[in-house]
Parts: C-alpha cells; sequence; structure tokens
C-alpha cells in the first residue's frame, strides 16, 4: 500500500512540523485541530509556535499545495494522532481525553488497509487497550483489516525540525506488519535509524527517556538544597564531579517543567504505584523545587515577602523556547504573587501566556524598572549575554537571585550587587 494522503489530528508542537513534513515531501496531507484560531491562522499562514525554521515550512507546505487545514477528519491512507496528553493536577493520572475524542472522530473514515498511528506520548497499553477498541467500532478489525502502531516523537524544543528527520525513531505494532507499514511511512522522511517493535514497549520507551531525565534533574535539584545546608557551591562542586569519567550530573533549577519530563513519569506511577516509588519520589522532588526557591526569595528579602517587588526573568519551561507548559517558573511566580508579592514578568518569547495579577514584557526594561530583587528563573540566551552595566542602568534593584547559574564567571558584586544563588548559602560563604 502507497500513501498518497495522510491525516494528522493535531497541529501542536509535533503534528504541525510533522504534517508540513510530509507535505513538503510530496504527501498530500490534512492538518486537523479543533482550535479554531489555529486553523484561522494557519489558512493566513500564520503559526502559533515559536520554533526555528518552522514558519518557513509551514509556508513551503501550504504553497505546495499538499497541506490543508481542517477542523475535521476526512479519509485518507493512514492517520496520525499528535494531540497533547495533560494530567489531572489532583491525582497526576493521565487525561486520555484528548486521545479519546480524536480516534473516535477516525472511526468514521476507517478503511480496510488504512494505517492508524499514535504519537500521543501515552500510558502503557493504552494502543491496544484503548485505541484499538475505539477503531473496532467501525467494524474494522486491528491488525486483521487495517493496521495499528504506537511511535512517540523523540524531538527537542528548538531543535525540532532537525531532529524529526534525523532521529532514530521506535514504531512499535500490534503486529509485525504494523510496524513495518509504519516504517514505510515515516520513512518518506526520516534518516535515522527505525526500530520496529510492538506497540507497549514502544509506549515504555518513550517514558522511560523522559524517567530517566526526571530522575537524574531530581538528584541535582536535591544537591542543590544539600548543598545549600552545608555551605558549598553545588555548581563548583557539580562541575568538579563531572570530571569523574562514568558521572554527568545534570544541572539544578526552579523545578522541571515541559508538557514531556514533567508529565510522562506520572503514566508509570498511575500504571504501577507500588513498583515506582522511586519514580514518584523524584517528581516530588521536582515538583517541590519552586517552593524551595520561594524559600530563597525570602531569605534574599530578610525574611519579608508581602509588599516587596521582584521581577521574574524568563516564564518559559527552558531557555530559548516559548513553550510554557508546566513551566516551573511559572509556578515560582504564582506562588510569589499568593504569598503577597507584586511581580512583573519577563520573557522574549511570551506567545500570549498571561499569568492573573502579573504584568508580563518581552522587553527587559519596564519588567525591572522598580523592582527589589530580580529573580532569573530560565537561562534565556538574552539574559546570559545581558551586560551587567546595562542592567544595574535600569533597576534600583541591587539584589539578584540567581537560579540557573546565568552569573557564571561574572562579577555581580564588584559591580554592586548582591548575589545569591541557587545551591549557594551566602550565610556559609
Amino acid at each position: 500500500m502507497g500513501f498518497n494522503k495522510l491525516c494528522i489530528l493535531g497541529l501542536g508542537y509535533i503534528g504541525l512540523p510533522t504534517a508540513s513534513t510530509f507535505a513538503t515531501h510530496g504527501i498530500q496531507v490534512i492538518g486537523v485541530d479543533t482550535n479554531p484560531k489555529i486553523i484561522e491562522g494557519l489558512r493566513n499562514e500564520e503559526i502559533h509556535i515559536h520554533e526555528p525554521g518552522l514558519r518557513t515550512l509551514v509556508q513551503a507546505a501550504i504553497h505546495s499545495g499538499n497541506l490543508l487545514v481542517r477542523s475535521t477528519p476526512e479519509q485518507a491512507d493512514a492517520f496520525i494522532i499528535a494531540v497533547p496528553t495533560p494530567f489531572y493536577p489532583d491525582n497526576k493520572k493521565a487525561d486520555m481525553r484528548y486521545v479519546t475524542a480524536a480516534t473516535e472522530s477516525i472511526v468514521p473514515h476507517l478503511r480496510p488497509g488504512n494505517l492508524v498511528i499514535l504519537e500521543s506520548t501515552s500510558p502503557p497499553r493504552t494502543t491496544i487497550d484503548l485505541i484499538a477498541p475505539i477503531l473496532e467500532r467501525s467494524g474494522l478489525k486491528a491488525g486483521t483489516d487495517f493496521y495499528l502502531a504506537y511511535s512517540p516523537e523523540r524531538v527537542l524544543p528548538g531543535r525540532i525540525l532537525q531532529e524529526l528527520i534525523e532521529n532514530a525513531r521506535v514504531i512499535g505494532g500490534i503486529d509485525r506488519i504494523s510496524a513495518e507499514k509504519g516504517r514505510d511511512l515515516y520513512r518518506i522522511f526520516v534518516r535515522g535509524d527505525i526500530i520496529l517493535s510492538e506497540a507497549t514497549t514502544a509506549e515504555m520507551v518513550k517514558l522511560m527517556e523522559n524517567t530517566t531525565r526526571d530522575i537524574n534533574i531530581a538528584i541535582a535539584n536535591e544537591f542543590s538544597r544539600l548543598a545549600d545546608r552545608v555551605g558549598i557551591d553545588v555548581w563548583e562542586a557539580i562541575e568538579i564531579a563531572n570530571r569523574h569519567p562514568r558521572i554527568n550530573i545534570l544541572k539544578p533549577g526552579p523545578g522541571v517543567g515541559g508538557h514531556c519530563i514533567s508529565v510522562d513519569p506520572w503514566f508509570l506511577v498511575e500504571a504501577a504505584p507500588d513498583l515506582a516509588s522511586l519514580i514518584s519520589t523524584a517528581r516530588h522532588v521536582n515538583d517541590g523545587q519552586p517552593h524551595f526557591v520561594v524559600e530563597l526569595v525570602r531569605r534574599a528579602l530578610d525574611g519579608e515577602l508581602k509588599g516587596k517587588r521582584i521581577a521574574a526573568l524568563g516564564l518559559a519551561f527552558k531557555p530559548d523556547v516559548d513553550d510554557f507548559r508546566e513551566s516551573p517558573a511559572v509556578e515560582v511566580v504564582k506562588l510569589l504573587v499568593e504569598a503577597g508579592v507584586e511581580v512583573k514578568g519577563y520573557d522574549p518569547y511570551l506567545n500570549g501566556l498571561q499569568i492573573p495579577g502579573v504584568p508580563l514584557y518581552t522587553e527587559l526594561a519596564p519588567a525591572v524598572k522598580d523592582a527589589d530583587l530580580l529573580l532569573v528563573l530560565v537561562a534565556h540566551k538574552e539574559l546570559c549575554n545581558l551586560e551587567i552595566d546595562r542592567l544595574q542602568e535600569m533597576t534600583p534593584a541591587r539584589k539578584i537571585l540567581d537560579t540557573v547559574n546565568i552569573s557564571g564567571n561574572k562579577n555581580f558584586e564588584q559591580s554592586g550587587f548582591v548575589l545569591y544563588k541557587l545551591g549557594v548559602n551566602r550565610r556559609t560563604q
């Protein structure tokens, strides 16, 4: 079976680049999203995501005539589900409503010989236990009448277009031929290795990758708290420890964010809470880091938060992206507001972010002009490259709390600032 027409459900951080890449490789693509603003924007060649090179790619896909944007699916040779899988904040269980709705919308259009691939990060056995039964409401049987597979995205924001093509990809089918059909589809543009497996293994691969990262970040964050307690510089200690050939300690920070690392481990906890104690503990450590940062702010302000004015510098979940999903920086800001702090936020990539009660700016000067403390939460290049003298001219603040080590070897103290750092207790220096 050839793939002449492809329907991709979900035009977010993964769906839109994937749809555009297939379209520019000669495949007719129906890109589906339920958000009218996204549909209208794309029809006007406006994109809702900040990602290097994406605007040019989307425009090329639209101009080629191969990418059509719709609000509902159409019949196609293959369907890819790339919708969000958030979790419920109260019980940390996966919210599969978007995946379920997308799958149900395919049913009327499913035909014998079609291929359906789930890309959305999902709990183990989702493909077998959730997707297959819904699709079989069509009267067709998975593995007999149509092919079904799971293939997780494994790309880094800021490098999505490159990694989408070059990274290795795992395709887990409900049977061998489904995996092979998935390989044939992605081989249209993937240059990296394509590894065939079965569906639940592929689901676990993605969850294991992100959970490993989460655990490694958790130990770095815990090291930052221990360093603060015992009176050493955690950044110096990590640098020295990493000289060992078998050690690679990651960097601490205000927490863990993004839709993957901060969410995916909970899917494993949900699947087997009796077996996932280490995973659960790491999640609690990282979720608790914003509270630790707030206590560092309190210390820097001599124990008083209420009525203080703070400039929160950087709000995205990681440097140089416009993705604010599960951002620990945003969580820190919300906790400060709850404590009675007047917060102004700065991020060069705001992209529509709103935080109740917090003025937000894409320029630094208005955010810092009347601050008592500058709180650095994200190592955006604009902040890393900022000259101290220029910063001094913008703000009356003389206290800086750096949670991501943008200060590095910069001598803030010589310029009249008092520098506080995550993982460095000034009282024990």
